[in-house]
């Protein structure tokens, strides 16, 4: 006879990111982190802020939920470390809730400093009152069950792209983008050329600018046919 399918698959030791590099992307936002990337590596845009709070970076603990089932996502904050985001696929499942603020509120007293899934969530005033953010395809009222299967420190795919327990997520009201634990160094490493070139705008603006240079150079190097 075959062996029951276990309620949860768990690893629970994963590679994380240097601090250093979660402190550096800490604070930056969410589109200069996006243009170090090489203009990529958001999730989709349907993943969005729900509630007041939006701004965070953390480490991704990533749980992968069975539809309108919150057991492994409940179970993650047992193996969640201060400073995580508990990254959850419900496979874009849009008819129940996956977390509320009760959830949120437990996962807050283990120092989880955000939740990131592609399903809905629900209770929003009490989702402003934990204070971390939230973001989510959506709100519905409808709840979950707690059975499983699910699979907590493994991998997700979410809004488009793979994240990876020990991923670096940063988030704001632009969105969230995913920085590969791998790749983390290079990125933070592009960070102060994208800084100085928005920097560099900011002046121009300032000073009254009323036309990009960079515009006129491009057009200059490919060339422009006048039709009037």
């Amino acid at each position: 006879m075959a062996a029951a399918e276990p309620a949860l698959t768990v690893r629970r030791e994963f590679a994380r990111p240097d601090p250093a590099h979660v402190h550096a992307l800490t604070g930056i936002a969410v589109g200069w982190v996006v243009d170090a990337m090489g203009r990529q590596g958001a999730l989709d845009h349907r993943i969005r802020p729900i509630g007041a709070a939006a701004a965070f970076t953390g480490v991704a603990l990533a749980v992968r939920s069975r539809a309108r089932d919150n057991l492994a996502a409940w179970a993650a904050i047992d193996y969640a470390q201060p400073g995580d985001v508990v990254v959850i696929e419900t496979g874009d499942y849009e008819q129940a809730s996956v977390v509320g603020d009760a959830w949120l509120g437990v996962a807050h007293n283990k120092g989880v400093v955000a939740c990131v899934t592609d399903g809905l969530v629900r209770d929003v005033v009490g989702i402003d009152a934990v204070g971390i953010p939230v973001f989510a395809r959506g709100v519905s009222p409808n709840s979950p069950f707690k059975d499983g299967p699910g699979e907590i420190g493994l991998s997700v795919v979410i809004g488009g792209l793979a994240v990876h327990s020990g991923d670096i997520l940063v988030g704001d009201k632009n969105g969230v983008v995913v920085v590969p634990r791998e790749r983390a160094a290079e990125i933070v490493a592009r960070l102060a050329a994208v800084a100085a070139k928005e920097a560099e705008m900011d002046e121009a603006i300032r000073a009254g600018a009323k036309s990009a240079t960079w515009v006129q150079a491009t057009i200059a190097a490919k060339g422009v046919r006048f039709v009037d």
